[in-house]
């Protein structure tokens, strides 16, 4: 036992050794100023306006719950595939392999984000360093085919002992505790988090964080929130800071992610090995406590039959009823939630909000109440979301007890819905924001030639008549358009002669309905014809928001040339 114990420690200086070469490898690609801001958000810049993630809460998913710390063999991994019985811990092999199970999550959860959210660029190596780092792989594996954990995997109760104060926020729903959060499952989201990133991983109908396939696509989504792109280190070192808000913790997962992208291999479920060091309330390393030697009790010596019991003194000190009290908590003094200045909601179908929804936090007195966390929900039958394509946010107040939501990203749905904002782990009403997604206008039209239309009786318009439209000086893409031959600029009604469309049955047409702007703002109207009716004519095109603008078309006959004079005659 001795000789094997010196063998880890003497594994785990050379790999501490090899993993700070890998990361410092990692930092140096980094250009100057390229590291994370204290929230774990995008590096600051030289701009007024705070971004949603430098607001984010501080806790990461895992309410900075305690991590494995153990790092990487020394030896790089085998990418072949290693089949067969369980091996005993500090086996390369098994330690460097990935569960079955766990690794087809992975891979499933980075294949469906290559797809939702092509510009995050996640690496499913990067799902397995966190998973390695929070739950060992799922324990070394231990779920059945279906993702399940065969039983649930909890972090210690965040009860500010030696870790963060985190009060129960899901009525013990998720981690069995009705009094204080706990970190979940095999990616370690504490409830309040789960309860706006889970997914359904597995397609069983359920979000459950102790599932593997649900836990690794949820954390996917949480790595690519905010438009990050992690093939960029300053953008992945926020993320994995956005996670678990610890320098040790972002330079394990690098360590693990750079190892994993050297290659791994496949291991049966259940046979892999469970890391031996766990972070403390710190984020320092600290070696798992070895369990108490078992004592054999020693047994009872026989006392003389004649021994009468002795009588038990009567207790002096009476029972306490009082239940030990807790540290409050900011949470707890907050009274009410007050709208902090929002403007009016409206955006057009598409766009971005040009307004924020912006909550205070405060106490009975009026007073404000700063590090509180905010939940804003989109409530509704919209399409709409805050920016990263999430429906959910949490933002912690500042100083000033304030919390100003991510920028919402109008869909393509219109009408109007909810933002509501709640004190997450506090039981006071909610704060309800209405907004509204308008359909795309367009305030101006312009022709894009100045050619002029002209046709004779009974022939084709040599040119189509094409459009730029333009709202607020900018292109007016995907802007529903109307197209109508009239009677003239006075009299808008539909002219019954003169030129004409066709359909597609070659039947004459005179008003187009459903007509629709490009990406570049332009409209391209059909071939236009004329009967048999000289003059000139009018088209009008019309937009939603107002735009109009009519065109000018002209049938005439064509030109004849007058005959040469007669030549004199000769004398």
């Amino acid at each position: 036992m001795a000789a094997q114990f010196g063998r880890r420690l003497r594994k785990g200086a050379a790999t501490t050794a090899v993993a700070a070469l890998a990361v410092a490898a990692l930092s140096a690609s980094q250009g100057p100023g390229a590291t994370a801001d204290d929230q774990g958000g995008r590096p600051a810049t030289t701009g007024a306006e705070t971004s949603p993630e430098a607001a984010a809460d501080t806790g990461g998913a895992t309410g900075n719950s305690p991590y494995y710390t153990d790092l990487p063999p020394l030896n790089s991994p085998s990418p072949s595939p290693t089949i067969g019985t369980p091996a005993s811990r500090g086996d390369t092999a098994t330690e460097a392999g990935i569960p079955a199970t766990v690794l087809d999550a992975y891979k499933k959860a980075a294949s469906e984000l290559r797809s939702a959210k092509p510009g995050c660029n996640l690496p499913w190596e990067l799902l397995a360093a966190i998973g390695k780092v929070e739950s060992g792989q799922a324990r070394g594996g231990q779920v059945d085919a279906n993702g399940d954990t065969t039983s649930a995997i909890l972090g210690p109760q965040l009860d500010g002992n030696g870790f963060a104060l985190i009060k129960d926020t899901d009525n013990g729903a998720y981690d069995g505790n009705s009094t204080y959060d706990q970190a979940v499952g095999p990616m370690q989201f504490i409830p309040s988090t789960w309860a706006w990133a889970g997914r359904d991983g597995n397609g069983d109908g359920k979000k459950n964080p102790n599932n593997i396939y649900d836990a690794a696509l949820a954390a996917g989504h949480y790595l690519c929130r905010f438009g990050w792109d992690l093939s960029t280190q300053a953008d992945l070192n926020s993320a994995i800071l956005s996670y678990n808000h610890s320098q040790h913790y972002l330079n394990t997962v690098l360590s693990w992610l750079e190892y994993y992208r050297k290659g791994t291999h496949e291991i049966p479920d259940g046979t892999g090995t469970l890391p031996d060091n766990r972070s403390d309330g710190n984020g320092s390393a600290s070696p798992r406590p070895s369990p108490p030697p078992s004592v054999k009790p020693s047994p009872k010596p026989e006392k003389p039959a004649t021994d009468t019991p002795s009588p038990k003194p009567p207790s002096t000190t009476p029972p306490s009823t009082t239940p030990p009290s807790t540290p409050a908590t900011p949470t707890d003094t907050v009274d009410h939630l007050e709208d902090a200045g929002t403007a009016k909601l409206t955006a057009q179908a598409g766009d971005a909000f040009t307004e924020k929804v912006s909550t205070r936090a405060e106490t009975k007195a009026g007073a404000a109440v700063a590090k509180v966390r905010i939940r804003f929900t989109i409530v509704g039958a919209t399409d709409t979301t805050f920016t990263g394509g999430e429906s959910v946010a949490t933002v912690v107040t500042n100083s000033t007890g304030v919390a100003v939501a991510p920028a919402l990203q109008a869909g393509e749905k219109t009408g109007t819905f909810t933002v509501r904002a709640i004190v997450v782990g506090r039981s006071i009403s909610g704060l309800d924001y209405t907004a509204t997604v308008a359909e795309r206008a367009a305030d101006t039209l312009t022709r894009t030639s100045d050619t002029a239309l002209t046709c004779v009786p009974g022939g084709e318009f040599a040119d189509q008549v094409e459009v730029k439209a333009t709202y607020d000086g900018k292109v007016a893409d995907k802007v529903a358009a109307t197209a109508t031959l009239i009677k003239s600029a006075l009299d808008p009604t539909e002219n019954d002669t003169g030129p004409y469309f066709k359909d597609a049955d070659g039947r004459t047409v005179r008003t187009l309905t459903g007509l629709e702007t490009d990406a570049n703002g332009v409209l391209k109207l059909p071939k236009l014809y004329a009967d048999d009716t000289t003059g000139t004519f009018m088209l009008r095109i019309t937009t939603a928001g107002g735009a109009a603008l009519n065109v000018t078309l002209t049938v005439a006959a064509a030109e004849t040339s007058s005959p040469s004079p007669s030549a004199s005659p000769s004398a």
